[in-house]
């Protein structure tokens, strides 16, 4: 047998596999040997037909059989033995007017596509530099939160007669673009000079005004309206009242506090206060570790100038989901899987190198924090923890095992990433809520 390979780029190559008689013969007539001893032909006893009739009959299924079988083996250990990191699967190279005569030829030469990259290497000390931000939950936040929860706690209503503040639910009409359609006004996301159109109106009134008094965004934020269906909008409008819907702002007392956090929870308004920071800040804490780590991940991804082999890899998908995506999806969602693909290729050289290692109690552990997020508003708190061995045993057997494998690459990544935080220049970067919108919006 001959392997070689042939590098077509810094990324891609072709393995050249010949196979010769002597490589394939012995394993083909040990098999149709065996096959003779069980064959139950027609004419002749069980296990008594002559090997060449066996032959006859079966020589050509298991010359196959033993050839790809030797293919598969044979190419796999070849690629274990190489430095570079292989992508994907080998891809077979069809070639045209190529077909394989199985009854009379002898030697047999297959090609094989690899897409590949080179050892990553990045120095994680404290010349790679790094940001920790940490969001601040200012009194501007919590007020605002506050004023949110009691509007939420509030009693309903639907007075006769519209105020600042209220909702209107009506039909909504432009009149040169006969757009129509039911929609739920918050005056309190429309100008003060439009909203005051709708204040002190009752139901079936009809309200007039143009669609340029509406300000950018609004249609969405006020009205409702989905992107397109705002931009068709213009000229004059007609706005029909079937409903006034007021909400009455809760107050500040034990009712309103059981409510927002259980029973006896909290008991003043300080401690109220002081809670809804607390829940704000660790809700945040969270956001700004994940916006740290995504944002870790991309400047080492930079940095790392990993190079993929991308057509190789829209083949390979391509092949691998035959049938369950086209070329145009592979297309259009290849950006998001090469980033993926990149950070795994990083995430596990560093672990290899620092000898990091997600320890199956590590998974337990995490499958546990997260169902207990996912149970967190239930109220079921006690009743959780005492069925907590078998939600955390249900979830990682399902998808046949593949959830524990996932939890197992989370933990890792996890451990990855603290990894790097400690040997970086990692420094604190403290940012308002405003200033964190706009990065997540770069």
């Amino acid at each position: 047998m001959e392997i070689s390979l042939e590098k077509q780029s810094t990324n891609q190559a072709l393995i050249k596999i010949k196979l010769k008689e002597a490589d394939y013969q012995p394993k083909v007539d040990a098999k149709l040997k065996d096959y003779a001893k069980k064959a139950n032909i027609k004419g002749f006893r069980p296990g008594k037909a002559p090997v060449s009739m066996v032959k006859n009959i079966y020589g050509t299924s298991v010359l196959v059989e033993e050839i790809n079988s030797i293919l598969g083996e044979s190419l796999n250990t070849y690629l274990k033995e190489q430095t570079f990191k292989i992508l994907g699967e080998p891809l077979p190279v069809e070639k045209e007017n190529d077909s394989i005569d199985w009854k009379t030829q002898k030697e047999f030469d297959f090609e094989y596509k690899i897409g590949f990259v080179e050892n990553i290497s990045i120095p994680l000390d404290k010349k790679f530099k790094g940001t920790k931000y940490a969001i601040k939950v200012d009194d501007k936040l919590v007020n605002e939160t506050i004023e949110n929860l009691k509007s939420q706690s509030g009693k309903s209503s639907n007075p006769e007669v519209s105020e600042a503040g209220d909702r209107i639910y009506g039909d909504l009409k432009a009149n040169e673009t006969e757009f129509t359609k039911t929609v739920s006004l918050d005056l309190e996301k429309i100008t003060k000079k439009l909203a005051g159109k709708f204040i002190g109106i009752s139901k079936d009134a009809v309200v007039e005004f143009d669609a340029k008094d509406v300000k950018k965004g609004q249609w969405e934020e006020a009205f409702g309206l989905d992107e397109e269906e705002a931009n068709t909008i213009e000229g004059s409008i007609s706005f029909i009242v079937k409903n006034i819907n007021r909400t009455e702002v809760a107050e500040m007392n034990q009712e309103f506090f059981d409510k927002v956090f259980g029973p006896d929870v909290v008991k003043t308004e300080d401690e109220f206060v002081g809670k809804v920071k607390e829940t704000l800040q660790g809700n945040y804490d969270r956001e700004s570790k994940v916006f740290t780590e995504e944002e870790l991940k991309k400047s080492i991804t930079e940095f790392a100038k990993v190079d993929l082999p991308e057509e190789f890899l829209k083949e390979w998908l391509l092949k691998a989901n035959e049938g369950k995506v086209s070329s145009e999806d592979v297309e259009k969602e290849f950006p998001i899987y090469a980033k993926q693909l990149v950070w795994s290729l990083i995430s596990n050289q560093v672990a290899t190198e620092n000898k990091i290692q997600a320890e199956h109690e590590d998974v337990i552990a995490k499958t546990k924090e997260m169902i207990r997020e996912q149970f967190a508003s239930s109220g079921l708190g006690s009743q959780m923890e005492e069925s907590m061995d078998m939600f955390v045993d249900n979830y990682l057997k399902g998808e046949d095992g593949q959830n524990y494998m996932n939890m197992l690459t989370s933990v890792q990544n996890d451990k990855v990433l603290a990894y790097v935080q400690e040997n970086i220049d990692l420094k604190e970067k403290e940012i308002s809520i405003d200033k964190f919108k706009e990065l997540l919006e770069k």
